[in-house]
């Protein structure tokens, strides 16, 4: 029997954008609906952002038994029970995936549908035996791995980050497909746990990076003994007793073990039936406006879907636009400006805000770049961790246009920059905040001074303290 429901909001997508939506509508005393078709978390917590970075974790570790020498501590190469690693990152998963769950959000008053959706009206939903009526329909269905057209790579038993998890062999020789973010920091974890990695990257490594600081990170990897080749063209893929090989257009042959493909991701839109619902959408995703509104004025689509911005932070930004918006009525428009994100590798590298190269495009020669290395900060020296460089970009009057920064802990330190740059501080907020000595964060601030050390320091200042050194003390 079919069960007609008519929610105030109606989401599809259990993932961060649509569990921040259903949650935030049900405790507002919405009637809420949430459809889900696989997994509640979405691919963050099952595929994504927790599963890599508790790999992340064990991979440290391991690193840090190597790199004793240099203080006084004898470095022991590890031992990895990579199953056990394994064993580490379910239960990492297990131990967030309540806050998802079912019962939480049923608990909430959610109703919660397992099924899978697809429009059948411009208002209308199929999901299941349920129809589905609703004047505020949010769909928040992700993005899914994108797999290159390589010939031969359909016939390989390849891994994306879908399937990578639940892997519980350290490979012998890993391939990497994709020199982004997802495919660096899982080169740079299975290279510490003891594999053999090599990163086939087809234009530039972190590509959407500032280049000066994306090849720090790159330095750092090759010298812990990952292969990085780009460009290169892959021109098929094929088995082999052991495992499989990557042929390049130009004959070098890469064989492997295993094979991680991790060349993008692609907006999940199948079988949603968009154009019954009069929706635009492109191969990048759904089309939406700034409020994140399909051209169904009753649809919106947040997160990976709309192919604006593939982080989980930004999916939950995006939530909370469509509540402010669609449901208390306010003023809620995406700002660009504002988007962070972070590679987790070590060091790490986070940006926000306008790079040196798109600074320079948008502002021409008017501004203003600083630089802090980390070779500089005390703290660094202390851990031993001097590669580095905090790089912000101003206008000639001081306002803050863009940050980027590889160091240590690099998605912390950026959170300042991102405070600054969201609520339009000047460079001298960041060069007069007093931040405890010895800290990482000290870099930022002495990058953020370097604005002045001109003018501070100049002839003309000078000139002034000797006049003012003259007359009587008060």
């Amino acid at each position: 029997m079919t069960e007609t429901l008519t929610p105030d909001v109606c989401v599809v997508g259990a993932g961060s954008a649509g569990l921040v939506v259903a949650a935030g509508a049900a405790q507002l005393g919405l009637d809420v609906v949430l459809i889900e078709r696989a997994l509640m978390g979405g691919d963050c917590l099952n595929h994504g952002c927790v599963p890599s970075k508790a790999l992340l974790a064990a991979a440290r570790l391991a690193d840090m038994q190597r790199r004793g020498a240099a203080f006084g501590v004898a470095p022991i190469e590890p031992h990895v029970d990579f199953a056990k690693v394994m064993d580490h990152v379910a239960a990492t998963i297990a131990a967030i995936a309540p806050n998802d769950s079912v019962e939480r959000f049923e608990g909430l008053g959610v109703r919660v549908l397992i099924e899978e959706a697809r429009f059948i009206g411009r208002t209308e939903l199929q999901a299941g035996p349920h129809r589905i009526r609703s004047r505020r329909i949010v769909l928040a269905t992700g993005s899914r791995p994108a797999v290159p057209p390589i010939p031969g790579l359909s016939g390989l038993p390849y891994l994306t980050n879908e399937t990578l998890f639940a892997n519980r062999i350290l490979p012998g020789h890993l391939i990497v497909i994709g020199g982004g973010p997802i495919g660096l920091e899982m080169a740079q974890a299975h290279r510490r746990l003891g594999a053999r990695v090599t990163v086939l990257e087809a234009a530039d490594f972190l590509p959407k990076d500032d280049p000066e600081l994306a090849a720090i990170v790159v330095a750092r990897l090759r010298a812990e003994g990952i292969d990085l080749r780009a460009p290169a063209r892959i021109a098929r893929a094929e088995r082999t007793p052991a495992g499989l090989a990557l042929v390049l257009e130009d004959g070098e042959r890469f064989e492997g073990t295993h094979l991680l493909v991790a060349a993008g991701r692609t907006p999940s839109l199948n079988g949603l039936g968009l154009e019954k619902a009069g929706i635009a959408f492109t191969k990048r995703g759904i089309t939406v406006d700034r409020r994140l509104r399909t051209s169904n004025r009753n649809v919106w689509a947040i997160g990976d879907c709309n192919g604006l911005y593939a982080f989980t932070h930004m999916a939950g930004y995006e939530a909370s636009l469509f509540i402010r918006g669609a449901l208390f009525r306010a003023p809620a428009h995406l700002d660009a400006s504002i988007a962070p994100w972070a590679t987790y590798t070590d060091p790490e590298l986070a940006q926000v805000g306008l790079s040196e190269k798109a600074a320079r495009e948008k502002h021409g020669d008017s501004v203003h770049v600083l630089r802090w290395r980390l070779a500089e900060n005390d703290r660094a020296q202390a851990e031993r961790e001097t590669d580095g460089l905090v790089k912000v970009i101003t206008t000639r009057r001081g306002r803050i246009l863009g940050a980027t920064i590889a160091a240590p802990h690099a998605g912390e330190l950026i959170q300042p920059w991102c405070l600054a740059i969201g609520k339009r501080l000047g460079i001298s907020a960041l060069a007069s905040f007093v931040p405890p000595y010895p800290t990482l964060g000290e870099a930022s601030k002495r990058a953020a001074g370097s604005a002045f050390t001109e003018a501070l320091f100049g002839p003309r200042t000078r000139r002034l303290v000797r006049l003012l050194a003259r007359l009587p003390v008060w």
